[in-house]
């Protein structure tokens, strides 16, 4: 069993400690923000939140891994920078895979918050730090990038690569075979017909490209 501290303290980080109490052979051993961020009384869940700059000290990652399923704020870049100071400081970080997904000897990356009835085929692989949410189908022979957010009851058909930063809404279709280029953000209910451009907005269905780029939106 590992000691694991969960960084945030909105509604990914009370999900994840959910889950990781509930369906994991994880400990939760404390929550962690920024200094700023620190909660009245020092607490959250019935235990301690450390402050993000003085966590090595405190607790250190020869003890304790690290968890952050942070939500896709600036097309998951905030997630991303995150993820990447906790590797600078020499964290191993976990990843969630719910007992009541599919899952067929894939590769599954780092930091990655994968949560129930998701069904994953087989030779598809996951990167790191990528969050599904409930209820998706991640087609065979498909690769999804680092940093990525699927929402729920997205359908990637086989074949499909998902470029890094990319986030797919609710109820979204992937046609076979189709390149979703870095930074794509597909609205909810699109049918993806064709690969998409880098860091653009596909709307409809069949999709077509806003003129709107992804980085852009307020998410």
């Amino acid at each position: 069993m590992a000691n694991v501290i969960l960084f945030g303290l909105q509604d990914y980080a009370e999900l994840a400690h959910y889950y990781l109490e509930h369906d994991s052979p994880h400990t939760v051993a404390a929550f962690c923000v920024n200094r700023q961020y620190l909660p009245e009384g020092g607490t959250f869940k019935g235990l301690p939140v450390i402050a993000f700059e003085d966590v090595v000290e405190s607790h250190p990652p020869g003890d304790f891994s690290f968890f952050a399923p942070m939500s896709p704020k600036r097309m998951n870049r905030e997630r991303e920078k995150i993820f990447n100071e906790l590797k600078a400081r020499g964290y191993p970080l976990i990843s969630y895979v719910s007992s009541r997904a599919t899952v067929c000897d894939n590769t599954i990356g780092e930091n990655c918050f994968i949560l129930e009835d998701n069904t994953l085929q087989p030779f598809t692989t996951i990167g790191d730090n990528v969050v599904l949410w409930s209820g998706n189908h991640i087609g065979h022979h498909g690769r999804v990038g680092d940093h990525v957010t699927m929402t729920s009851h997205v359908v990637m058909s086989g074949h499909c690569d998902i470029g890094a930063y990319s986030f797919v809404g609710v109820n979204a279709t992937l046609r076979d075979g189709v390149t979703i280029g870095e930074g794509t953000f597909v609205t909810m209910a699109s049918a993806i017909t064709k690969s998409t451009e880098p860091w653009s907005v596909y709307k409809g269905n069949p999709a077509v490209k806003l003129a709107m780029a992804s980085t852009d939106l307020k998410i």
